[in-house]
């Protein structure tokens, strides 16, 4: 067993003792970090070498005798665990120890619970939670009461002949998610519409993508001049933000979007893919890695974006890997990460060092997808000149007797749009 690093326990009102099971020695660094974005005091750890955990205990039980020493010795009040619990492997540690036990998925959940600001977002953790809890049961009626679930009257005439308390919980907690489904299928299809105003704008859209404390945020406000919040917590940013930029006088839609983690509850899948809907429909994903980070820490942490990319769909989007914070690497790791990565664009946000090689790397991948155009335009349609000058930032035109002959490039979608000005039937 180990002790808090500063071998201090912190007096957070939640003093929570780390365990986990793992075959190789588990790293429990963030598992830490997510304690502490949730407010939670850490006092120590305690890891065991398995093939598996438990199916019961979770530790086999001389491990669970060291656990119950353990949070004595470290005055804690809470056990946290680095896997998702099963609940009854979550309900016996509980009952030989004596303190309360809360699992990753459950940690994660509330984080996203705190940080949530939008409508859609807050639909979204909500469901989570009520999915997660469903399969525990636990003191649920008083959770839908915290979860703001709205009157839930169980009074003469909603209980079924020999209906039990578990029974109306579950009913109750079910068809609360038949409602949640209900209100995002709504925001889904508001979110829809002003995808396609974007689509009919036809800016070209790049996406932010990366693990969670990326420097993505800092990265938008970098590259756009805004000023996004940023902070050093883990999902700091859940709900998307767009922005706008320009490349080579191009307009191109900037979005940064929730960041990735190891071991991603299941619960959050679903939610992961409707706040990255932005990111599958993007021309561009620019996949953001902390290079000040250990090489097999990295390797990790890319890893766990390109899985949970597939796992939604967007996996086979173009995209720009950025190695961001290289402000905070020697020079050798720089050589090394220019050998290990070699497509990697090396950037800090923070000082602005490579955000011109982004802006090059960006313009070069997005114009390879674009369409060669030669149009002919009436002088009465000066708006569409506008809007192709908007659209195709450097363009070669001539003034005819006809009206203004432009050769451009666009993106495929504005190049439909125009093809009733093409010439000879091009574009």
């Amino acid at each position: 067993m180990r002790p808090s690093d500063n071998g201090k326990a912190p007096r957070a009102r939640q003093r929570a003792l780390c365990i986990a099971a793992a075959p190789e020695d588990p790293d429990l660094a963030e598992l830490r970090e997510l304690l502490r974005t949730a407010g939670v005091g850490v006092t120590g750890e305690l890891t065991q070498r398995r093939a598996t955990p438990d199916p019961d205990r979770y530790f086999g039980k001389g491990k669970l005798a060291e656990l119950k020493r353990a949070v004595k010795e470290c005055d804690a009040n809470l056990i946290a665990c680095d896997d998702e619990l099963l609940p009854r492997q979550e309900r016996n540690i509980e009952e030989e120890i004596g303190v309360p036990v809360i699992d990753r998925t459950a940690i994660i959940l509330d984080i996203f619970a705190d940080h949530a600001n939008s409508a859609e977002g807050k639909l979204q953790v909500e469901l989570a939670q009520l999915e997660y809890n469903l399969a525990r049961m636990r003191g649920l009626w008083t959770h839908l009461e915290r979860l703001g679930a709205g009157r839930m009257d169980g009074g003469i005439g909603t209980r079924g002949p020999g209906e039990t308390q578990i029974e109306t919980d579950r009913r109750l907690a079910r068809d609360r998610i038949a409602a949640l489904r209900g209100k995002l299928a709504d925001t889904a299809g508001t979110r829809a519409i002003m995808r396609r105003e974007r689509e009919r704008a036809a800016l070209p859209t790049v996406a932010l993508a990366g693990y969670t404390n990326a420097g993505k945020s800092t990265l938008l406000n970098a590259l756009t001049g805004s000023e996004i919040p940023t902070d050093n917590r883990l999902f700091h940013t859940l709900d998307p933000t767009t922005r706008s930029f320009e490349i080579s006088g191009r307009a191109f839609l900037l979005t940064d979007t929730v960041g990735f983690i190891r071991k991603l509850p299941h619960q959050l899948v679903d939610a992961f893919a409707a706040t990255l809907e932005e990111a599958l429909g993007a021309d561009l994903l620019v996949h953001v890695a902390d290079a000040s980070t250990e090489e097999d820490e990295l390797t990790a942490m890319l890893s766990a974006v390109d899985d949970v990319l597939a796992e939604i769909g967007a996996g086979d989007r173009p995209r720009v890997l950025v190695l961001n914070k290289i402000d905070l690497a020697s020079e050798d790791r720089r050589r090394e990460l220019s050998f290990r990565h070699p497509g990697a664009v090396q950037l800090s946000a923070a000082t602005g060092e490579g955000l011109d090689d982004l802006a090059e790397r960006v313009e070069q991948d997005f114009v390879a997808t674009l369409e060669e155009v030669d149009l002919l335009l009436p002088y009465a349609e000066g708006g569409k000149l506008s809007e192709l000058h908007e659209l195709a930032g450097e363009l070669e035109r001539t003034d005819t007797s006809e009206g203004v002959r432009v050769r451009a490039h666009l993106p495929h979608g504005a190049a439909r749009r125009f093809g009733r000005f093409a010439v000879d039937g091009a574009g």
